[in-house]
């Protein structure tokens, strides 16, 4: 078969991503902190925290709270944690904060949204901040991100926080896993009014109306749903409300990832939900990944020349797309040449996904498995696109 046959659809792939309107490359929905904050008034806003064994994260995460402004209140769900981890959050004497002991989730539901459902029955402002116990908020980020849904008119607005990078895997594969997010839910579709079936929300930072949450049916509208802050953002646009979301630095992550083995565990719980469970689908994703990452690398080196630099054109075609999300998060140029390597390791992350799922695997996290048969026709509902 001609070289022919493999690299020019790659090219035309890659074209297609630079020259798409929607830009799903670009790093231009974004929103910082101006910094400060701490005199603003935040009573209407209650912050529900749900914790599972983050004894070592939870003081930093409620500190980063404590620099907001004044007046809210939070409500910290400890999730049968074994760590003592509302003890560790007692002690930080928070103004505001509430601690309910959460119960085990009944058949159907995942942990974490049993455990926001428990707290949203605490909620009697207007406002609910979801966010994870592994998240730290910079000052004044909280106060901007009211303001972005107020002056925007929008009813549920997200960041997706800064992942750490700092270790060599997390250098090489993070950056890489925002940038493949933001081309499999471009966020300046998601965050037009115009087309509700692009609808995506990062779960670790998410700020809505509490009667929205409540008209859709609350958490219970999404229980079984392994990806849930995609599934929230769908069943509230669906609705006919405004969602927005977007790439912060005044949100960060706390959670380490020491090595390859935890990145891949953590793309592997959801990978294959992603794709609806559905083998057609992973097939056609192994296509698209390897016409994008293998085919362009393989012409580079087939020794005919005009393919070689079809393909190198190729190749810099994707760095280039690349290069914004680098740029975003500071990291050396150079990283670019990554791209191909980090590809084809999503797509095998996605194949153990897929083949631990066949295997009765499902998705695992901290000691709970989900993934049953009842979850999977929710799972396949509430996937927004």
């Amino acid at each position: 078969m001609s070289w022919w046959y493999v690299v020019l659809p790659a090219c035309v792939m890659w074209l297609c991503v630079l020259i798409a309107p929607w830009r799903p490359w670009t790093t231009d929905e974004s929103l910082d902190a101006p910094g400060g904050g701490e005199d603003v008034d935040l009573r209407d806003v209650t912050v529900l925290v749900p914790a599972r064994d983050e004894a070592g994260q939870i003081g930093t995460t409620l500190a980063g709270l404590r620099r907001q402004g004044r007046g809210f209140q939070i409500i910290l769900i400890d999730d049968q944690s074994t760590d003592g981890t509302a003890a560790v959050a007692r002690a930080c004497r928070i103004e505001g904060l509430e601690i309910v002991y959460g119960t085990p989730p009944p058949p159907g539901w995942s942990g974490k949204l049993w455990a926001l459902h428990q707290g949203l029955a605490c909620v009697r402002t207007e406002r609910v901040l979801l966010l994870d116990a592994d998240v730290e908020l910079l000052p004044g980020i909280l106060p901007a991100l009211r303001a972005k849904l107020l002056e925007d008119g929008r009813h549920l607005v997200s960041l997706l926080v800064s992942l750490r990078m700092d270790n060599l895997w997390e250098r090489f594969l993070m950056p890489a896993f925002v940038y493949f997010f933001k081309l499999l839910y471009p966020f300046r579709l998601s965050n037009s009014p115009a087309i509700p079936f692009v609808a995506c929300a990062a779960g670790g930072c998410i700020l809505l109306e509490a009667r929205v949450l409540r008209e859709i049916g609350g958490f219970a509208a999404i229980r079984d749903a392994l990806i849930d802050d995609c599934a929230l953002a769908g069943r509230v646009k669906k609705r006919g409300f405004h969602t927005w979301i977007g790439l912060t630095h005044s949100a960060r992550s706390l959670r380490p990832y020491p090595s390859l083995q935890s990145i891949w565990d953590m793309v592997a719980r959801t990978a294959f939900t992603q794709l609806r469970y559905s083998p057609l689908l992973l097939v056609l994703c192994t296509m698209v990944m390897l016409c994008a990452f293998a085919a362009p690398v393989a012409a580079l080196v087939s020794g005919e020349w005009p393919v070689a630099a079809v393909g190198a054109l190729t190749l810099v075609m994707a760095m280039v797309s690349y290069r914004a999300v680098l740029r975003y998060y500071g990291l050396p140029l150079a990283w670019v040449l990554a791209l191909p390597g980090a590809g084809c390791l999503f797509l095998g992350m996605t194949w153990s996904s897929a083949i631990r799922y066949w295997r009765g695997r499902r998705s695992q996290w901290k000691g709970r498995q989900y993934g049953t048969d009842e979850a999977l026709a929710g799972a396949l509902e509430d996937t927004p696109g």
